[in-house]
C-alpha cells in the first residue's frame, strides 16, 4: 500500500475514541497516548540482534504490546456499536491498529521460529480453552531445565562427557547460561477466560436484576417471567421433530420475501481477523424467489467439474498476499485444508494484500451492500470484513448491510439436524447443510475454497427455502417473518 494517509486520520480519531472508550476490554483505563505513539504503518513489533537474551526480550516486548493492543481491539465493536449518539465517526482507527497487529503477530512468530533454529526452545500448537497458544518447552539437547523456574539450560556443560550433541556444540552461536521461558508464554487463552467469566458474571448480575425487577412487578402475576420469548422456538416455524431453543443467531434467518442474494466466503491464514490474513475471496449470486436474470452468462466453470451454474451468476473469485515474512513460515494447516500455500503467496511474488487494497475492498463494500449477503456462520465474514474492509463498520451501524445466514437455517428448519451426542446442536457444518439440501452429493466434500463454497451454500438455501414454502414451514410457518428477513442494524422494518 502507497498511500498511508489513513493511518495518520485514524490516529486523528482517538480524542472521539478516547472520549467514549476509557476502557479496554479487560476493563483496564487505555493509555491513547502510547496509542498516539505507534507507526502503525510500519510495524510495532521489535527488531532484536540474533543473540538468545535478545531474541527472548524482543519476543517479551511483542507479547506485551500484542496483549495492550487486542485489548483495546476487542472493545472496539462494542463501544463503536452502542455509540447511539455517533460521536464516533468512522471505524478506521480499529482497522489500522489490527493492521499493525497483524504485522506484529508475524513478527512474533518469527521469533518463535529463530528461538526454535538457535535450540532456545521447543513451540508446540496446543489448543487451550478458547483458542491455540503457542507453548514454549526446554529444547531436549539440553541439560534438563528446572521446569518450575521455567528456566533453560544452555551452557551444553552437562558434566558427563558421554552426552555430547548439546545446543551450544552444534552451533556457532554462544549461548549464556538460562534464558527464562516463563515470561515468554503466551497468554492469550488465559485473558480470553478471564473476559468470558466477567461476561458470565455480568449476564448473571443482570438476570438476577431483572428476576427482582419482576417480583416487586404487580404485573407479575397477570405476566409471569416465563413467558415465551418472541422468535423462539415454539414460534419459528420449525420444521424438524426437535426443537432446538431460541439461539441469537435466529436474527440472521430469511424472511418469506427475500430473493436476490450475494452468497459469500472467504479462506484466511487463521481464525483471529487481528491476527490473520484474508487470502481468498469467493462470491456469486443467486435469486431465492424470482428468474435468474436474462443476459447471464449461461456457465461457469468452477474448479470441480460436477458442480453446475444452475441459477447462479455474477460468480468472483479474488486471491490475496500475505507479508513476506508470513509467506516465509508457511502454513501447513491452511495449505492442507484449502491447497493454498502461503510460500507462494508473497505480496515479493507479486500478490495484494487485502488490507492493502483500497480499490478491493471498496469494491467488496458495494457488492455488499447492494443486496442482502448469504454466508455459512456469518459472524465469522463479519468480524473479518468490520476489521478489514473500510467503510464497512459506518455502512453496517448505518443499517445499509444485510446479512443472512445459512447456519441458524440449518439449526432451526433442517429435519436432517438432529441432535446426537457427537453434535449436541445437530451436524450444522456447511458440508453437512450442503449434503441434506442435495447441494452437494454423498461422495464429495466442502471444498474450502471461496467461489465453491459459496455456490454449495446458495443452491442448498435456495433448495430449502422452496422446501419450507411447500410445506408452509420455516418463513412461511404462522409467525414467519415477512419482508427480507437477517440481520441488520440502524433501521427497523
Amino acid at each position: 500500500m502507497t498511500d498511508r494517509a489513513w493511518f495518520d486520520a485514524a490516529k486523528g480519531d482517538i480524542p472521539q475514541w478516547a472520549a467514549s472508550m476509557p476502557k479496554d476490554a479487560d476493563g483496564t483505563t487505555i493509555d491513547w497516548d502510547w496509542v498516539r505513539s505507534l507507526d502503525l504503518a510500519h510495524g510495532v513489533g521489535t527488531i532484536p540482534e540474533s543473540t538468545p537474551q535478545s531474541i527472548h526480550d524482543a519476543l517479551k516486548a511483542d507479547y506485551a504490546t500484542r496483549e495492550h493492543l487486542e485489548s483495546i481491539i476487542a472493545q472496539c465493536n462494542s463501544a463503536f456499536m452502542t455509540d447511539f449518539d455517533r460521536f464516533i465517526g468512522s471505524y478506521r482507527l480499529p482497522r489500522a491498529l489490527a493492521y499493525a497487529n497483524r504485522r506484529l503477530n508475524d513478527n512474533i512468530n518469527t521469533l518463535l521460529h529463530l528461538g526454535e533454529q538457535q535450540h532456545l526452545w521447543v513451540v508446540s500448537r496446543e489448543r487451550r480453552g478458547r483458542t491455540t497458544v503457542a507453548v514454549l518447552r526446554p529444547y531436549s539437547g539440553s541439560r534438563p531445565s528446572n521446569d518450575d523456574q521455567g528456566m533453560l539450560n544452555l551452557s551444553g556443560e552437562t558434566g558427563d562427557a558421554s552426552a555430547g550433541n548439546t545446543a551450544a556444540e552444534n552451533s556457532d552461536v554462544k549461548f549464556p547460561t538460562t534464558v527464562a521461558l516463563d515470561d515468554v508464554q503466551d497468554r492469550t487463552a488465559a485473558i480470553l477466560d478471564a473476559r468470558a467469566e466477567r461476561r458470565k458474571a455480568q449476564r448473571f448480575q443482570k438476570r438476577a436484576g431483572d428476576a427482582a425487577m419482576a417480583r416487586a412487578n404487580l404485573s407479575g402475576a397477570t405476566s409471569p417471567g416465563g413467558a415465551a420469548l418472541p422468535g423462539g422456538a415454539a414460534a419459528s416455524g420449525n420444521a424438524t421433530g426437535h426443537h432446538p431453543k431460541p439461539d441469537w443467531r435466529d436474527a440472521y434467518l430469511p424472511g418469506r420475501d427475500v430473493d436476490a442474494v450475494m452468497g459469500i466466503d472467504i479462506e484466511t491464514t487463521g481464525i483471529d481477523p487481528a491476527r490473520d490474513y484474508i487470502i481468498d475471496v469467493g462470491f456469486e449470486f443467486m435469486n431465492m424467489a424470482s428468474p435468474r436474470p436474462a443476459g447471464e452468462p449461461e456457465t461457469y466453470a468452477y474448479e470441480q467439474g460436477y458442480y453446475a451454474a444452475g441459477d447462479a451468476y455474477g460468480q468472483s473469485r479474488l486471491a490475496f498476499g500475505v507479508p513476506p515474512e508470513n509467506a516465509a513460515l508457511g502454513n501447513a494447516l491452511i495449505a492442507k485444508l484449502t491447497g493454498i500455500d502461503v510460500r507462494g503467496r508473497s505480496s515479493e511474488a507479486g500478490y495484494r494484500l487485502f488490507d492493502e487494497w483500497p480499490q478491493a475492498q471498496a469494491g467488496l463494500l458495494a457488492r455488499l451492500t447492494q443486496q442482502p449477503y448469504v454466508a455459512h456462520n456469518a459472524t465469522f465474514e463479519h468480524s473479518w470484513f468490520m476489521l478489514n474492509v473500510a467503510g464497512y463498520a459506518e455502512s453496517y451501524r448505518a443499517g445499509r448491510i444485510t446479512i443472512i445466514d445459512t447456519l441458524p437455517m440449518s439449526r432451526q428448519w433442517d429435519p436432517g439436524a438432529v441432535p446426537t451426542n457427537e453434535h449436541p446442536y445437530g451436524d450444522n457444518t456447511l458440508d453437512a447443510y450442503a449434503k441434506r439440501q442435495g447441494a452437494l452429493d454423498s461422495a464429495h466434500n466442502e471444498r474450502h475454497l471461496g467461489l465453491e463454497d459459496s455456490h454449495i451454500m446458495l443452491v442448498a438455501m435456495k433448495h430449502h427455502l422452496a422446501a419450507l414454502k411447500a410445506q408452509g414451514k420455516g418463513p412461511w410457518g404462522s409467525t414467519g417473518r415477512a419482508g427480507v428477513g437477517g440481520k441488520s442494524c440502524g433501521r427497523k422494518r
